[in-house]
């Protein structure tokens, strides 16, 4: 990776040409902005997050932040357990997708 692409958030390296306002959203509200604020700390935003990607069946997003939740201090056991919790309210269907890509996140 440059120092160029380092410099460049997530959203601006995946759709920037396509989509550059979104991708200016993504990189500069979103993670530069609303991630960094004061009242959460970022294990908490990981949690939150992934509980919603859940909830919403969003399994593409959750692969990204499965990875970032784990960054941000969470470890493997308490997302499992988080998946396993959120079967009860989120459904039995969302809970085995979202756990099967868990699974795939932490095996690979």
């Amino acid at each position: 990776m440059t120092d160029r692409q380092k410099q460049i958030g997530g959203g601006r390296r995946m759709i920037g040409d396509f989509a550059p306002k979104l991708a200016e959203l993504t990189d500069d509200v979103l993670f530069e902005d609303v991630w960094n604020r004061a009242a959460l700390d970022a294990r908490d935003r990981s949690l939150i997050t992934v509980a919603v990607l859940i909830a919403g069946g969003d399994t593409d997003q959750l692969r990204f932040h499965l990875g970032r939740a784990k960054e941000n201090g969470v470890t493997e056991a308490e997302l499992v357990e988080a998946i396993t919790h959120l079967a009860f309210y989120t459904g039995w269907p969302r809970a085995m997708s979202a756990i099967t890509t868990a699974k795939q996140v932490f095996t690979a």
